[in-house]
């Protein structure tokens, strides 16, 4: 070629959460049973969708207005929805042009990275979500700038750290919240909101905040809202219905702005998110018109809560399997529907390998393991995908120096509940025996 093509950002572009897919595929194929949990999809691992919820959908399918292109912000009465939501909440109140609809969040995460200025910083969390941390990563040219949540402080933030980075890091100018968080399961308490409020405040930072799993919480715990916390700080808060509902496949979320009015460049900024939705002209619209029908129907809060209770149970059904293992680095989840676990400094070595029944599965995982610079959490997913046949995805992946894995709290079956962790533990337990 004349030039080189590639950016240089793109080669922090990575998804291990579909990676390990081509890998389990493969295993697969050669007759072994796969127990997925490596990605959050609810209605992959059986989460039924109601009846009442699926004629919503079946009859706007017969409603010409959805084949049609919808405005470039959304449609207009799902805005207007959307806007009495977060304001009957308290906090910052929006109006309709607040909010800007994108084909999933994926999208949405894209282009609020594409348009930040050359040079420019936003400190996420880590472990990250690989979605926001390789966009970042892949704007800057550079690997991702994190601020640490803590395995033994219920994987909340070390605020002093998050403080230094940015007090240290004139290049920030902004701070990623998951919340409540994806991999760990933990829910900011409100404290910790507040607190990093304060710090965008003094910095003169905008605060981004990935809300997908907002109203999956349980066990007793709350998410408070970016909007309920913010104040008069510059914001961006992401939704949408892939988790809630659940509808993955709609590909459908939205952003809302917080105080453009009150910061002239914020402004600017969301104008060019606006401006760039309008070159592709809009969002898909079926799924817009769905949200009001669906989210508004007095069957949708009872729904949502009974699904709550039921992955509250499941997370204490885990910690009773995995919470005692000595060599793990524990902690019990809120919200969302991921267990992050981590393996306790030391307890891993490129020695330790799983009993592989199958000879040409056994010779498949030795190649892989064999790579060099081969992450030791990497080595241990990969062996027990092979031995047990369960797919999770390595915390190493998740651009942290920790070395664990995350799992789903999704399997609807018990018996498989009972199956997957069982085998998880006594994985663990048979991996960290054969390295001595």
């Amino acid at each position: 070629m004349r030039h080189k093509i590639l950016s240089e950002g793109a080669k922090e572009l990575s998804y291990e959460i579909r990676e390990i897919v081509k890998k389990a595929d493969k295993i697969q194929q050669l007759g072994k049973k796969i127990y997925w949990e490596n990605i959050g999809d609810p209605v992959q691992k059986g989460n039924e969708i109601p009846l009442w919820m699926r004629e919503i959908v079946s009859s706007l399918a017969m409603d010409e207005k959805s084949y049609r292109y919808c405005p470039t912000k959304g449609i207009l009465e799902t805005r207007q929805f959307l806007t009495a939501l977060n304001n009957e909440k308290g906090g910052v109140q929006i109006t309709p042009e607040d909010i800007l609809f994108f084909n999933g969040l994926g999208d949405a995460i894209a282009k609020v990275y594409q348009f930040i200025n050359t040079g420019l910083r936003v400190i996420g969390p880590s472990p990250a979500y690989s979605t926001h941390s390789s966009a970042e990563a892949a704007h800057a040219h550079s690997e991702p700038i994190t601020y640490r949540l803590d395995p033994d402080n219920h994987w909340y933030p070390d605020l002093d750290e998050l403080y230094n980075k940015v007090k240290y890091n004139p290049n920030i100018i902004g701070i990623l919240i998951i919340n409540p968080d994806n991999p760990t399961g933990m829910v900011y308490p409100l404290e910790t909101l507040q607190r990093i409020v304060a710090i965008a405040k003094e910095f003169k930072l905008m605060l981004i905040s990935d809300e997908i799993y907002l109203n999956i919480t349980y066990n007793g715990a709350k998410a408070y809202s970016l909007a309920e916390v913010i104040g008069d700080v510059p914001g961006i808060a992401m939704k949408g219905i892939s988790k809630e509902l659940p509808w993955p496949g709609s590909r459908c979320g939205w952003m809302e702005f917080y105080n453009r009015d009150k910061h002239k460049d914020f402004n600017k900024f969301c104008s060019a998110l606006e401006n760039a939705k309008m070159i592709e002209v809009c969002s898909t619209t079926l799924p817009q018109l769905a949200i009001p029908k669906i989210m508004g129907d007095a069957r949708f809060k009872p729904y949502r809560e009974a699904l709550n209770t039921i992955i509250g149970k499941r997370s204490k059904k885990i910690a009773s399997m995995l919470g005692q293992v000595p060599e793990l680095r524990f902690n019990e989840t809120y919200g969302a529907f991921y267990n992050t676990i981590i393996f306790k400094d030391g307890v891993l070595n490129a020695k330790q390998k799983l009993h592989i029944e199958d000879p040409s599965v056994r010779a498949m995982v030795e190649e892989w393991v064999s790579q060099p610079g081969m992450d030791l959490d990497k080595r241990f997913v990969y062996y027990l995908l092979g031995a047990k046949g369960i797919c999770v995805v390595p915390i190493s992946s998740f651009c942290s120096d920790l070395r664990g894995f995350r799992v789903t709290l999704l399997e609807q079956d018990e018996q498989n509940i009972e199956f997957i962790f069982n085998s998880i533990r006594e994985a663990i337990q048979e991996y960290l025996a054969s390295g001595n």
